[in-house]
Formats: C-alpha cells, structure tokens, sequence
C-alpha cells in the first residue's frame, strides 16, 4: 500500500500538485515530520496510508467561522503559521477569533484580536504558511495555484494511474529477485529437469533432459500440458513417446496416486527443466506477473458471469492471515505472495468504481472528451457513492474473514 501510495504522491510532485501529507498508516498521530512543503506522519493504524493532495475531495482545510486561532506573523504582518489546535502553543503568536477565512483564493483572515469584538482585523496570508490543525499536525495551506484541480487533466490522469502503476512495478522487481533465490525459473517445456530418487520415473528408466512428447497418445507441448496429463491418469497404465537424444521411444508407467483436497492425482516423480540464466530470471518477473494477472481477470470474470460470492474476497484480516500462512513457507512464499497481492491491488484499483483511482481515471477521460471540468457537486455525489459501497464491502468482507479464519 506504501509502494502504491507513494506512487500518487511522486507523480503529484512532478505534476506541480501540492501533496500536503504523506501518512504511513492510519488514526491517531505518533510523529510527523515536514520537509519540502510535504508533512511525512506515522500513524497508529498499521493499515497502508494515504496521500493528502492539495484541492483533492480527500482534503479539507476550511477554518470555520467562530475557531479559535493563533496567528504567527512575519515582519511584513503576513501570517505565516495559523493555530487552530489546543495541543500547539507559540509564544509569538497573536490569539485570533476568526470570523473568516479564505486560503484558496484571496489568502486573507479576519476576526477578533485578543477577544476584542469590536473591531475586525485583517490579516494576509504567506502563500506557504502553515496550519497546524486540530490533532496537532502542521501542514502546508493550499492555495489555488498548487491544487489537483489547477493542473492538466492528463497531469491528474497521470498521477490517478501511478498508484497501480507502482504496484505493477513492485510485483515485477518481487518476482525478480524471487527468482535469483531460487537460482533459476522452470522454462515450462516438457523437457524433464531432476528425477526424484526412487520414484515411478527413476524406475522406468526416464532421465533428466529426456523429452516427453506424447501422454497416452495425446501430444504434449509444454510442461502445464504433460503434468495435467500425468495427473488425469492416478494408478493407470500409461504409455509415454519419449525422446532422448536423436532416438524416440515408447515407455508403460503406472503414475503414483496421491491425495490433494479430496481429490486423487498421478504422479510421476519428475521436476521441470530449469534455466539458472540471469536472462531467465530477469525475464521472470514479467512472466510470472502476467500469468497472475491471467488468473486476477479470470476470477474477475467469473465473479461477474458466475455470481458473486464474499469467499472470493480478502479484506485486512484475511490478508493477514494469507502473509503468516506464507511465512510459515519461508522467504521466497513471502517474496512472491507479496507481488501476487501487489498486483491484485494494482488492478482491484482500477475497477472504474467511483473513489477508486479507476473511477476518477474515467472522470479524467469524461472530462477530457468534454474539454471542461465536471460540476463539482456531480463529482462529489459520485465519490461519496464509491465511498459508501466500499465502506459497506469492506466491513461485510472483514466480518466474513473473521468467521473464516478465527471462528471455528
């Protein structure tokens, strides 16, 4: 979520949009830390994070009428960092009862100075003044010349897709590395790597670099297609076309039967061709992200075409849950379980639902055919409906993981 996160926040940047907080997680404050116009928060909520952007529906910095207020000032009588928390104490501030406020546009404050209700002050704002807000956290106003709005749309477009685009990165460099541990990648050819010792395959005399070419008379092209084979065939006689070298022969096994989930497979005792290239492994990373992403739009589609069903969904709690079954696994399970779910993040984000980075991309493209902005008020009506049936989904999605994997 980070990685994802961080992409929004990079494109956002180099976009010219002001991001006033990078939050690594979620709730109340533990530290914050500004540089560079951008407030950095660690949060309690050990649950991804956010990036607050200036002008975005996520962002509000709206000071209303009656707050109570500090008001630092700089030689010029600008103001340069508004108080409105109870938590935050400046010596040289100025007690300000504010009557209004607009940091937007016209960058000016006015109400009541040391509680005199007589008179109102006016006060301009610095265009990078600060607010520290209710919790204590300070950040950057956000004035209209820095907000998502004030960019192009193909800027916006941008940096809507970088979040997805982070995590697609993120599943590639996982796989990668994934396989420089293993020392190298099954190259899926029906070429046989390592033999088992004692196994059917040991016994019938095949060897590693022998080829399979035909199962029970059925032609094999790739190791997916001989090993669905072999366990479609559980304690039959099975004959099998094997190449070795320049000679073609035919051999008679009785495939091993094994139990998997109830269900009853063959078994040979044979491991697939492996190629330890650093080609190989580089070029893993791609195939390997793409076959998942095969199998992310392949339950998709059946969630569509099939039914819905909640089992197919994992929301914080079952999550969990998957990542201290892939520990148990070891370093590798963890590696490339971490890019399968990089990768279902990154695409689950663009389903064009409104909130979801997928969503506002389709407001981005409506906007742009259009050639002018869509009514606020729309677009707002339109987010909080995303909002609403994400909320909903994830509380039912998390109530399900928890009557699935802790109430037995």
């Amino acid at each position: 979520m980070i990685v994802h996160e961080f992409g929004h926040y990079y494109a956002a940047k180099k976009s010219g949009i002001l991001v006033r907080e990078f939050s690594v997680g979620m709730g109340p404050k533990i530290v914050a830390y500004r540089k560079n116009s951008t407030t950095y928060t660690l949060r309690l909520l050990p649950l991804g994070g956010y990036v607050r952007m200036a002008g975005s529906q996520e962002d509000d910095s709206e000071i209303k009428p009656g707050t109570m207020s500090s008001l630092v000032l700089n030689d010029e009588r600008k103001v340069t960092k508004i108080i409105t928390s109870s938590k935050v104490y400046d010596p040289n501030g100025v007690p300000v009862q504010i009557s209004k406020a607009d940091l937007v546009d016209d960058l000016a404050i006015e109400g009541y100075e040391n509680g005199d209700e007589s008179v109102t002050k006016h006060f301009d704002v610095d265009h990078d003044a600060t607010i520290v807000e209710e919790d204590g956290t300070e950040v950057q106003i956000a004035p209209r010349d820095v907000q998502l709005q004030s960019v192009s749309v193909w800027k916006r477009m941008i940096t809507n897709f970088a979040g997805p685009f982070n995590n697609f990165l993120l599943a590639i460099v996982a796989s990668i590395i994934a396989a420089f541990m293993m020392g190298g990648v099954s190259t899926n050819s029906n070429q046989l790597g390592q033999i088992q010792y004692g196994s059917v395959a040991q016994k019938a005399g095949l060897k590693q670099n022998d080829t399979i070419t035909s199962v029970q008379g059925k032609k094999v092209s790739d190791w997916v297609d001989l090993t669905t084979a072999i366990q479609n065939r559980p304690g039959k006689k099975t004959d099998l076309a094997v190449k070795s070298g320049q000679t073609t022969k035919h051999i008679t096994v009785v495939p091993k039967t094994v139990k998997s989930s109830g269900q009853k497979y063959g078994q040979l005792g044979i491991m697939a061709q492996v190629d330890s290239s650093v080609s190989a492994k580089l070029k893993y990373g791609f195939t390997y992200s793409f076959q998942v992403t095969k199998q992310i739009f392949a339950a998709l589609g059946k969630m569509v075409t099939g039914g819905f069903n909640i089992n197919q969904l994992a929301g914080p709690v079952g999550i969990y849950s998957m990542t201290s079954k892939a520990s148990s696994l070891g370093i590798i399970y963890v590696i490339q379980f971490t890019a399968m779910l990089s990768l279902n993040l990154g695409i689950v984000n663009l389903i064009p639902i409104p909130a979801l980075d997928g969503g506002k991309i389709v407001m981005n493209i409506i906007e742009a055919i259009r050639r002018k902005p869509i009514p606020e008020e729309y677009e707002t009506v339109v987010s909080l409906i995303g909002v609403g049936i994400l909320v909903v989904l994830m509380v039912a999605v998390t109530w399900n993981d928890i009557q699935r994997f802790f109430i037995k």
